[in-house]
């Protein structure tokens, strides 16, 4: 076993000569097996013997050997009497092989010459060393970019199979190497934030190098910055019982050092350690939005807001609006001083709209996570509560000189969270109230503009030629909009895209009815009034778009929406959003999707409602809505599960959806359109449209069980559930109740799920709804097998095959086939577990069904691995995981890395085991709640155990040991088992 203690051992750089690469040209590998190419053919490098003569060439990094140095690489101090004409004999082979312009003969010896570029080895030396300098100048991502290529040309053992004590210490000396630059890269993902990604890779690289205590060291740091403290420090201990077995010897003084750090909670250890120079982040976000061309006016505060920036020392400075008036040019100013200030903040800009003004703001620890996200954390990395979030944003925000433009913020609580808390980076914000709860910060006031700014601006959009021909109606215009900046950029807008209109036809539309204004309501008046003047000039089919986008409650909406919202052709309705868009009363937040300002969202809705002819034209346009939702997810439902009959027990849609050409078409949609199609899911939950509500939480299944979006699925399942009591519809109800149990059981909440499980069934059995009956038997079979109630699970499973048959549903029936199998299994009939999932798999199968199919591969893996077929249950397990990652199902993902750690322990691989384990963790971070996270602790444990970390083991099975407490669960006696076996060691 090899202990760490000395200098790296360095590859030296190569001295051959350089020479053209050509499409024909040889390649060699070395780090693997000892392999040529010319071009994309592989050449025959003859026996064993032939290939070591060939690696001891190469890697003499073209040098000449001597026959003599040759004959001591083969055979060392007894070589046979034949040896030099042997050695001939393979040059001879050699060259008819390479070519005698490569393998050349001089001095007595041998020597390949070729490009740096042919040679595998070379090339990850240049590799390496390229990454050595993107370090030494502090990027660090780069670095560990190249690093990664390094290692990836490996392709197993090097040298691999090549005989001779030369090839033997050539191996030692390359796979000291890789795993040097093994170490690099590691401590480089901790650097960048990939702590909880690393933890998997150290404790199987700890398993296999048990004694080397670098990877000791950076699997401690991996685990404290993962939020596993006690785990770092059983590293230690278990590293220090360890060495002292083996070697009689400490710990090395850095790792005692680290155990010291840990113990203290030490906040520096949580960040990189201090370079020789200053590294630059990571990333550098440039997240500010374009300034606009024709900015105008406000030298003052320009000059201000710029003079506070280009100083800053962590101080906040908040823009806002007297009374919170909107359109005054807030964000306008903000971005454009931001814009000017760039260049005092070399480590980037970060921007949010906080949405303060809508009936949904932004979650801080929503925005911090993005935040995160854009500074280099990786998912995994980023913790779930908003302390934690906060605290992490502010140290990643330590020594980096970032500005922060806040924008729309609600008030000074959910903009907290998100300042800097050091010097060298800045905030600024806007809002439509005053934030004089906000310590610190400095306020700026900002009013309208003057008549000599409005009537600029005014003169930048229309042109300096039309204006100053008729200058008295264009002051009449910018004081009939108040001289608020938004109600003139419409105007003027409006009127340089009517080449026909003059400045006094504008000011005539604009008279007195824009003045007629309540001094406490001058605010939302004023920015009514500006919206009006855009409004007002709209076309009437525009008009109407403009009036019924605005019901939708998502975010934002794409044009296959819109046009189904608006019951026109896409190429129709897009030349109608366009025509919005350039009104500025709609923006294009990307292209094919469309958004409002929150206040003109609002404004629309009122416009709706006043000139809407007909109101139910408001009901209509959201049911085409619903429509083009529920058709289009039941579309992707139909192509993800082939042959379900859920489709079929839908309600019945008027308008058509959208189709797609594969699943992964079908998939993007489905998660991109998420927010927006639950969004309409609580909004329609109304008598009228309440069981399209319903159903479409069915045909977006996916969303609830992926972990995405399963927060929201859930709040939606409640909203529809709740609507479907006071409309007094079981149908609707029981359906409603079949999401949230699932929801609940997906979650862990296994009590919870049951309960609604039980009132589905019955709400299903008073409605006739035999889709719900059999979804809802078919749960409850599950939740049973996880209560342990084995004989009552096997009864609903059973009614739940019954029910699938009636109604011809195969893939139902599968599932249920499947489910019963693990009922089997736990009540330890394992043939016939075996015989029932593979009857699942066959209907899966048969029908096409891919991501079910995973779920069947699953069970039978389970069965497998308890019948000890461990090769089998492992190729099962790895089937399913390939496809529960390609159709984003991220529980079931983590759920089959678990069972693969299973397999591996059954097996007796208790360093692949942790590794998988580890993996697991990381997926299932914030989905399929404690009890699965108390699984899955428990089998790292065994795992950890086995590879002699009892340490390690002991804190993983009392976290387990902890929730299985909090939850009543049965397992808890088993861990309590472990626990007590290990201390009695």
């Amino acid at each position: 076993m090899d202990r760490d203690s000395g200098p790296r051992v360095r590859v030296p750089e190569q001295r051959a000569p350089s020479m053209p690469v050509t499409p024909d040209a040889l390649r060699f590998t070395v780090l693997g097996p000892v392999r040529v190419w010319r071009g994309p053919e592989l050449l025959s490098s003859g026996s064993p013997q032939q290939r070591a003569l060939l690696a001891a060439l190469l890697l003499r990094e073209g040098r000449t050997a001597t026959a003599g140095e040759l004959i001591d690489a083969f055979w060392g101090e007894e070589p046979p009497s034949q040896a030099l004409a042997t050695i001939r004999t393979y040059a001879s082979r050699l060259r008819k092989v390479l070519g005698q312009d490569t393998l050349v003969s001089e001095s007595g010896g041998y020597a390949i010459r070729t490009d740096r570029a042919a040679l595998d080895l070379t090339l990850a030396q240049d590799l390496a060393a390229e990454a050595e300098k993107a370090r030494a100048a502090g990027d660090r991502c780069q670095a560990r970019t190249l690093i990664n290529k390094v290692l990836g040309l490996w392709d197993g053992e090097a040298l691999a199979s090549v005989p001779g004590p030369y090839a033997d210490n050539q191996r030692t000396r390359l796979e000291e190497w890789r795993l040097q630059l093994t170490e690099t890269r590691l401590d480089l993902d901790l650097e960048v934030g990939c702590h909880a990604e690393a933890v998997s890779e150290l404790t199987a690289l700890t398993a296999a190098h048990p004694l080397r205590e670098r990877l000791r060291e950076l699997l401690m740091v991996a685990l404290y910055r993962s939020g596993r403290q006690a785990e770092a420090l059983a590293v230690y201990a278990d590293t220090r019982r360890l060495l002292a077995e083996e070697l009689g010897v400490d710990p090395r003084p850095e790792l005692a050092q680290l155990q010291q750090r840990i113990l203290r909670a030490d906040e520096e250890l949580a960040r990189p350690a201090d370079e020789p120079a200053p590294a630059p982040a990571p990333l550098r976000p440039a997240q500010l939005p374009a300034t606009v061309p024709d900015f105008t006016g406000r030298s003052a505060f320009v000059s201000e807001l710029g003079s506070r920036l280009a100083t800053a020392e962590g101080s906040v400075m908040a823009v806002s609006a007297v009374a919170g008036i909107g359109g005054v040019g807030k964000t306008t100013l903000a971005v454009h001083v931001a814009h000017q200030a760039r260049r005092h903040f070399p480590d980037g800009q970060l921007y949010v709209d906080l949405q303060g003004a809508g009936a949904r703001v932004a979650e801080p620890e929503t925005v911090l996570g993005s935040f995160l996200r854009a500074l280099g954390t990786a998912d995994s990395a980023i913790p779930d509560t908003l302390d934690e979030r906060a605290a992490l944003y502010r140290s990643t925000l330590d020594g980096r000189r970032i500005l922060i433009l806040l924008d729309n913020a609600h008030d000074a609580a959910q903009i907290r969270p998100l300042l800097p808390g050091t010097p060298g980076c800045a905030a600024l914000v806007t809002s439509r109230v005053r934030m004089v709860d906000l310590a610190g910060a400095h306020l700026v006031d900002l009013d309208v503009m003057s008549p000599e700014e409005a009537l600029q601006l005014f003169t930048r959009i229309v042109g300096a030629e039309r204006v100053g021909a008729e200058r008295e109606a264009a002051l009449d215009v910018v004081a009939a909009c108040g001289f608020l900046p938004l109600a003139i950029r419409i105007a003027a807008s409006r009127l340089a895209a009517r080449r026909t209109w003059t400045v006094s036809v504008l000011a005539a539309k604009l008279a007195d009815e824009r003045r007629r204004l309540d001094e406490l309501q001058a605010g939302d008046l004023a920015v009514k009034a500006t919206f009006e003047l855009g409004y007002g000039q709209l076309e009437p089919a525009q008009a109407r778009a403009f009036r019924l986008l605005g019901l939708a409650d998502g975010p934002d909406i794409s044009l296959a929406a819109a046009a189904a919202l608006l019951n026109l052709h896409p190429h129709v309705a897009e030349d109608l959003l366009e025509a919005l868009v350039d009104t500025s009363l709609v923006e294009s937040a990307a292209p094919g999707r469309y958004r409002y300002h929150d206040l003109v969202r609002l404004y629309a809705r009122a416009c709706a409602e006043r000139d809407e002819q007909s109101p139910v034209e408001k009901e209509l346009a959201l049911s085409r809505l619903l429509d083009f939702y529920l058709a289009t997810a039941a579309g992707v439902y139909a192509l993800e599960r082939p042959g379900d009959r859920l489709v079929d027990h839908l309600e019945r849609t008027e308008h058509a959806g959208l189709a797609f050409g594969d699943r992964h078409a079908a998939l993007d949609w489905l998660y991109t359109e998420a927010t927006n199609l639950l969004a309409c899911v609580r909004q329609v939950a109304r008598p009228a449209t309440l069981r399209r509500a319903v159903d479409l939480l069915y045909a977006a299944l996916d969303l609830g069980e992926s972990g995405a979006n399963a927060k929201q699925y859930e709040a939606a399942a409640v909203t529809v559930r709740e609507a479907a009591r006071e409309c007094g519809d079981p149908r609707a109800e029981s359906r409603a109740v079949m999401s949230l149990a699932n929801a609940h059981q997906l979650a862990g909440r296994f009590d919870h799920a049951d309960r609604e499980a039980e009132e589905a069934m019955q709400l299903a059995e008073t409605a006739e709804d035999l889709l719900a009956v059999s979804w809802a038997a078919n749960a409850r079979g599950i939740i049973a097998l996880y209560h342990n109630r084995h004989q009552d699970g096997e009864a609903f499973l059973n009614q739940a095959i019954d029910a699938f048959r009636s109604d011809g549903n195969r893939p139902g029936e599968a599932s249920a086939l499947c489910n019963l199998s693990r009922i089997h299994l736990a009540t330890g009939r394992t043939g016939s577990a075996i015989t029932l999932a593979r009857s699942g798999i066959e209907i899966y199968d048969l029908l096409g069904h891919a991501l079910r199919g995973a779920n069947g591969r699953y069970a039978l893996g389970m069965a497998l691995t308890q019948s000890g077929e461990f090769p089998a249950a492992t190729g099962k397990l790895t089937e399913a995981l390939e496809i529960f990652r390609d159709s984003r199902q991220r529980l079931w993902e983590g759920m089959s890395l678990f069972r693969l750690a299973e397999v591996e322990i059954a097996s007796g691989q208790p360093a692949q085991a942790a590794q998988y384990a580890e993996l697991a963790l990381t997926v299932l971070r914030g989905i399929g709640g404690e009890w699965r996270r108390g699984n899955v602790l428990t089998v790292l444990g065994r795992a950890l155990a086995g590879i002699g970390q009892t340490g390690r083991a002991q804190v993983c099975w009392n976290e387990a040991l902890e929730i299985y407490d909090e939850l009543g669960s049965p397992e808890a006696d088993g861990v309590r088992s472990l626990l007590t076996g290990i201390a009695t060691h």
